[in-house]
């Protein structure tokens, strides 16, 4: 296969690497799993007070700056309290950690927030992951050194001032999401005079602070519709924007009619008015307190100085080769990560596997021009199938069979089983439809319902054999001390 090292080459070449991997989320942690497993030294730099990433739901908002416009954000997480998941759990896991039921937790196939955070900290347990993450540590500046075989990461501990680090690394993994710096709709007019309440749906946490007031979501994306439902049951009135009728799926038709009495649609924010009033693009007019914008997130890495090797243009990172390695910086520079409406964090996993065998010489990468005129016909072919800039790096819906094919190409991972496609595809068309009622009311067709109960018995067996594994571990601990403990009986008797 090209790319694939043969196993004498490999161990020849083989070479244990210092990495640096930014952000302790889904990706993060994914890659310094297979970072590891490639026999590298891996830090991870996570500037939360613990892993997860997004799924560490944080309370907090920055009030100064509740649109988040100024940039970078102060808080880290967009998780509003009653977040579930949108796929289900048995696609949302590790290939070889289950993300099974537990007894005492939230076993729904569509759990919340804190559940999949108790996964990730499990993972981390599971896989002895913690001793390698530093966290409360903010990333300031990565930099290649003078000589651009490595690079410098400067970093400062956020529980102590004086706590300034500046360290050398042979490669950096950036795996820090894009759900974080609030992205807003090209029509802006008023913003900056607008005397209501606006936010971006990044500093959202819960409905009761808006508690019978008129409020407008900009936004008709998973996260614009769960708000919109959570207002309705307080607001006097929610007015949802689309940006056409095509945005409008049959679920929202369907609580559009439900709830018409305080739940509206509008199409197109065309401008703010001082006074309070909000325009739309049919010249209907609201008067509004509030007005928040579920229009997405913009890719921001602040602490990255590549000297223009690596640039951000309408939310397009780029040029990446496969979404990965910026071809003039590969292999010592990568993201795992970028993809987004993928299988998370199966896929990182694959996007981590490859980097760990790259850098240690396991697999080759195409020359720096093969690379670059990859990404060109990547550009190209996405334009010509009328996808926007903005939407480079989305996956899924654009090219289903990417994701297998990276992996078989690239690191030999394993195909996603069929059941499991099969599931997702029935969830995100029962989510279309009823996305009221999805999470709950579902329906499983027989391929869907043997592959669960063989994924859950599975997942049983794995949770055995790795309890069984620690115990013997314990047990052995014990047995040491013991005989320590009887070896200086002897040499110190009484």
């Amino acid at each position: 296969m090209k790319g694939l090292r043969t196993d004498g080459e490999w161990l020849q070449q083989k070479m244990k690497k210092k990495v640096c991997a930014i952000g302790a989320g889904m990706a993060g942690l994914a890659a310094a799993r297979e970072l590891r497993r490639e026999g590298h030294e891996v830090t991870v730099l996570e500037q939360s007070g613990d892993v997860g990433g997004q799924w560490l739901y944080d309370p907090a908002t920055d009030e100064a700056d509740p649109l988040g416009a100024l940039g970078p954000v102060k808080v880290h997480s967009s998780m509003y309290a009653s977040v579930r998941l949108i796929s289900p759990r048995e696609t949302t896991g590790f290939t070889d950690f289950p993300f099974a039921t537990m007894d005492g937790r939230d076993n729904r196939r569509f759990p919340g927030h804190r559940e999949v955070y108790l996964y990730l900290k499990d993972f981390c347990d599971a896989f002895g992951l913690m001793d390698a993450v530093r966290l409360n540590t903010k990333v300031l500046r990565v930099a290649m050194t003078p000589s651009r075989r490595q690079w410098t990461v400067r970093s400062v501990g956020l529980t102590d001032a004086d706590d300034k680090k500046e360290e050398v690394f042979d490669a950096v993994v950036v795996a820090t999401g894009h759900y974080s710096q609030p992205r807003f709709p090209t029509i802006q007019v008023g913003m900056e005079k607008w005397r209501g309440r606006q936010m971006h749906g990044h500093s959202y946490r819960e409905a009761e602070p808006f508690r019978g007031q008129v409020v407008v979501v900009v936004g008709t994306g998973e996260s614009g519709k769960d708000i919109t439902m959570e207002l309705r049951d307080v607001a006097k009135e929610v007015h949802i924007v689309a940006r056409s009728m095509e945005d409008v799926t049959p679920g929202l038709s369907k609580v559009l009619a439900k709830y018409s009495t305080n739940l509206h649609l509008k199409l197109n924010l065309e401008r703010l008015c001082e006074e309070g009033r909000v325009v739309f693009g049919d010249g209907s007019v609201v008067v509004a307190d509030a007005v928040i914008y579920c229009t997405g997130y913009n890719y921001s890495f602040p602490f990255l100085d590549t000297a223009g090797a690596v640039t951000i243009d309408d939310n397009r990172v780029g040029p990446l080769f496969e979404h990965v390695f910026p071809p003039s910086l590969a292999p010592s520079l990568s993201f795992v990560g970028i993809p987004r409406k993928v299988f998370a964090p199966r896929f990182f996993e694959t996007q981590g596997r490859w980097v760990a065998q790259v850098l240690s010489g396991k697999r080759t990468l195409p020359t720096e021009e093969e690379m670059l005129r990859s990404v060109e016909e990547f550009y190209r072919a996405r334009e010509s199938a009328g996808v926007p800039k903005k939407y480079t790096h989305e996956i899924g819906g654009h090219d289903r069979t990417y994701m297998d094919e990276f992996g078989e190409k690239y690191c030999d991972f394993p195909r996603l089983e069929r059941w499991k496609y099969e599931l997702l595809v029935s969830s995100v068309t029962n989510m279309i439809d009823n996305f009221e009622t999805f999470r709950d009311d579902y329906q499983d067709s027989d391929s869907i319902l043997k592959g669960v109960q063989e994924w859950q018995l599975s997942a049983r067996h794995r949770a055995a054999a790795r309890t069984s594994t620690a115990v013997t571990g314990l047990l052995e601990e014990s047995r040491t001390v013991i005989t320590d403990m009887q070896q200086l009986s002897v040499i110190s008797p009484g």
